[in-house]
């Protein structure tokens, strides 16, 4: 779908009636640092202390779970997000999940994810890389944890910061080249890789 450039106001829109609901769907951009570094952290710290596990162990594993992270982002935005449902109410929680975002994209407050959301799929993650990778899943978490984190900074700097060259104005031109261009492309905001992988890469 081709969109037109629209203008970069911050301009926002009311989305709940009940005040509390509505309060907690504006986030921020700090919380998810203040959330999940030190999660990173301690994580860190019992891959390496308790867990008993070789740095370079650490270290690899780290970048897998960063990895990880880029794959569930890309697999979220392309098919939940960009999903396009036929009911009304479906159609309702795709505008509060992310058409929100589409319709309003420089909203500061709607950039990152709830806590809301983003805890309870964080324990479901931890559990999951418990179930399936034993002892190596808190340095997995971490690494997945610190994707998700870099995620969110990335997405709102694309919005909010300015950059003319460089890694950042690379990923800038490529994440406003989804919202204003091409929506059916350019899934990857923190990273382009699956882009690349699954052919959905920006033309």
């Amino acid at each position: 779908m081709e969109r037109a450039y629209i203008s970069t106001s911050t301009a926002s829109v009311r989305m709940f009636k009940n005040e509390f609901v509505e309060f907690c769907s504006k986030v921020h951009p700090a919380v998810p640092l203040v959330i999940y570094l030190p999660f990173v952290a301690v994580m860190l710290y019992v891959a390496r202390w308790h867990n008993q596990l070789p740095i370079l162990t650490i270290v690899g594993l780290f970048v897998l779970g960063m990895l990880l992270w880029t794959l569930f982002e890309y697999v979220v935005h392309r098919f939940v997000f960009h999903y396009e449902p036929k009911s009304r109410l479906g159609k309702r929680l795709h505008f509060i999940i992310h058409g929100v975002h589409h319709d309003y994209p420089n909203d500061a407050r709607r950039l990152v994810m709830p806590p809301s959301v983003s805890i309870p799929v964080a324990v479901v993650m931890y559990f999951l890389f418990a179930a399936l990778f034993g002892r190596f899943a808190p340095v997995l978490s971490a690494g997945f944890a610190f994707g998700y984190v870099c995620y969110d900074s990335i997405h709102y700097a694309t919005h909010h910061f300015s950059a003319k060259l460089g890694v950042f104005a690379w990923l800038k031109r490529y994440h406003l080249h989804h919202h204003f261009k091409d929506d059916a492309r350019g899934y990857g905001i923190s990273s382009p890789l699956w882009d690349y992988v699954f052919g959905t890469a920006r033309k």
